[in-house]
């Protein structure tokens, strides 16, 4: 029934990685709920807020591939140090940026687009090397830990954004932020793993990024796990629409919160995740989560206050965290690990893609109706087409994993 934490008992370097990251991904969290808020002090409009997601996905999906490729190609540990300096320098820009007297907004879009750029190296490179640290029959277990990962970060860093904003400045978060990226690089420089790529005679990149896309076109299951993660997040993510909501209802605290909010959820899935071992029929898994993920963006879009909106964001947190555990798990089972690098680039491209896509429908949206219709008319559209995924993809309804089990 409950978390498995065994991978952190057993593999050394996959707990240095797993506490840099969790540290690392705490301090993103606060620059997370800061980035757009400051954008919106300083326009007070949700499309501009949205159009961030615009500057954001362009290098995703420009570089995601080409990181994918790399991670393949080079060792991923020294991948992931120049990763995480490049994300340090970065940050502190934005903090030098918070610094004065009136912060330029088109610096704060091309160092938002910078640090995407950067973790479209970073990105496939920590999935790869995941991989390599643990063992296959630990598969489940590390995609629980990545959500009780991501969920605790994602709660503590926005409400503790919110809080250092409101006594602080934004600046400050900024800094936090630069000091847990030095942290996760100190970690990742003590890992003994040195994995360079497992076959020398390569190819160029473009040849692999063109294997790559050929080799996840041919499986309706991979491709299953994109398109569905896309349909869902493009049309009802919300998080573009939190700083004018948070302003009626207490301002940046408010705004910590309701960002702060789906992670809730997502932190009670991973620690009742032990039964995801047992589950063998993974694709249905992902379609069901993505449709409660949807019902539950209609609900947040009705909310009349504060908490009634933290309520349904965290059944939408809980249902997106069940998807994220089984479209892990399907990746890992179905791709060779010297293709794993070039598919995490594929991978983060559809599950960041649909989020900043998502940010940018919904800011428009809301700017050319309102708020609350930009978020339900979002979840509507995305309840029917996840249901339409599953008359359209038989194949991925129907998949059945190989490697469940019971766990006692």
């Amino acid at each position: 029934m409950f978390l498995d934490t065994s991978p952190l008992r057993l593999y050394r370097d996959y707990r240095l990685l797993f506490f840099g990251q969790l540290v690392s991904t705490l301090g993103t969290m606060i620059s997370y709920v800061a980035v757009p808020y400051q954008v919106y002090q300083l326009t007070k409009s949700s499309f501009y807020v949205g159009l961030l997601g615009a500057v954001q996905v362009v290098p995703i999906l420009l570089l995601g591939l080409w990181g994918g490729s790399l991670a393949d190609r080079m060792d991923r540990r020294k991948l992931l140090l120049v990763s995480e300096f490049l994300m340090c320098v970065g940050t502190f820009g934005l903090f030098a940026n918070a610094c004065l007297e009136q912060p330029s907004l088109w610096a704060i879009f091309a160092l938002a687009g910078f640090l995407q750029a950067v973790n479209a190296f970073h990105r496939p490179a920590m999935e790869a090397i995941t991989q390599k640290l643990v063992e296959p029959r630990h598969y489940g277990a590390v995609a629980a830990l990545s959500t009780l990962r991501g969920s605790v970060s994602a709660i503590a860093g926005p409400a503790l954004g919110g809080l250092l904003m409101a006594i602080y400045g934004i600046k400050i978060g900024f800094a936090v932020d630069f000091a847990t990226y030095f942290f996760a690089l100190v970690a990742i420089f003590f890992m003994r793993a040195s994995l360079p790529p497992e076959k020398k005679d390569r190819g160029s990149s473009w040849s692999e990024i063109r294997e790559s896309l050929s080799y996840a076109r041919k499986r309706p299951v991979l491709m299953g796990t994109y398109i569905v993660d896309i349909v869902a997040m493009t049309f009802a993510f919300p998080t573009a629409l939190f700083p004018a909501m948070a302003e009626q209802w207490g301002g940046e605290r408010a705004a910590g919160i309701l960002f702060s909010a789906m992670s809730i959820g997502a932190l009670i899935t991973a620690l009742a995740s032990k039964w995801t071992g047992t589950v063998r029929r993974h694709g249905a898994m992902v379609l069901v989560s993505a449709t409660l993920w949807g019902i539950s963006i209609i609900g947040f879009g009705f909310s009349a206050n504060l908490w009634l909106a933290v309520f349904f964001l965290a059944c939408a947190g809980a249902a997106d965290a069940v998807s994220a555990i089984f479209r892990f798990v399907i990746w890992n089972e179905t791709i060779p690990n010297e293709m794993r690098g070039k598919l995490a680039g594929l991978e983060m491209i559809s599950y960041m893609t649909g989020p900043l896509l998502g940010n940018m429908r919904a800011g428009w949206m809301a700017e050319a109706g309102s708020v609350a219709f930009s978020i339900t008319a979002g979840g509507l559209v995305c309840t029917v087409g996840v249901v339409a995924c599953a008359f359209v993809l038989p194949a991925f309804w129907k998949y059945r994993s190989v490697g469940a089990e019971s766990v006692s």
